[in-house]
């Protein structure tokens, strides 16, 4: 009998502990696309694919240009000279299609030493609000099923505060941001 109600004395008591638990959700993508310094990580990745794309295109340049050429002479051509000039066209294309593969391979590296940084510092200040707070746990809103906005607190505007993200700053705004310097580049 004693054992009887001490099992449901501490089955009591559990119940009563997970009740007082506090639980929170952030959306951690949100933070990280509007914190200041991925802004920084966003102009250094678009001068590097910018430089990227003008090498890329000097060298399709070149390929057009001797190709126009081979089109335009082959016919006066000895065989040597034409064999020389399609190795040439060849080679060309095998370095455009071998710049191409590296210049990506090196641009995916480059944003995700950039962004590191950037999802640690949110991670920290999510962190931080957590144990601030008391939260038991923190789910990200956007990889959840389903959160129950009454049992489960959203610090995303604590998050963006503590990150130095402007009330104003929302990812409309920085779509909108994104697109007019697309448009301006375009120009």
């Amino acid at each position: 009998m004693k054992k009887i109600l001490l099992v449901a004395a501490l089955a009591m008591m559990s119940a009563g502990a997970f009740a007082q638990q506090k639980f929170a959700h952030v959306n951690f993508s949100e933070l990280v696309q509007l914190m200041p310094e991925a802004d920084q990580a966003r102009t250094t990745m678009d001068a590097s694919s910018k430089e990227a794309n003008e090498t890329y295109q000097a060298m399709a340049d070149e390929f057009n240009t001797k190709y126009q050429q081979y089109q335009q002479k082959a016919a006066t051509w000895t065989q040597a000279i034409r064999e020389t000039k399609e190795k040439e066209l060849t080679d060309i294309q095998q370095r455009i299609q071998e710049f191409q593969q590296t210049v990506q391979a090196e641009l995916q590296q480059q944003q995700q030493q950039l962004m590191a940084p950037i999802y640690q510092k949110a991670q920290e200040a999510v962190e931080k609000l957590a144990k601030e707070g008391g939260y038991i746990y923190v789910i990200d809103q956007t990889s959840a099923l389903y959160i129950d906005p009454a049992q489960s607190t959203d610090l995303t505007p604590a998050a963006r505060k503590a990150l130095g993200i402007p009330d104003d700053r929302t990812l409309e705004s920085l779509q909108k941001e994104l697109q007019a310097k697309a448009e301006a580049q375009v120009q």
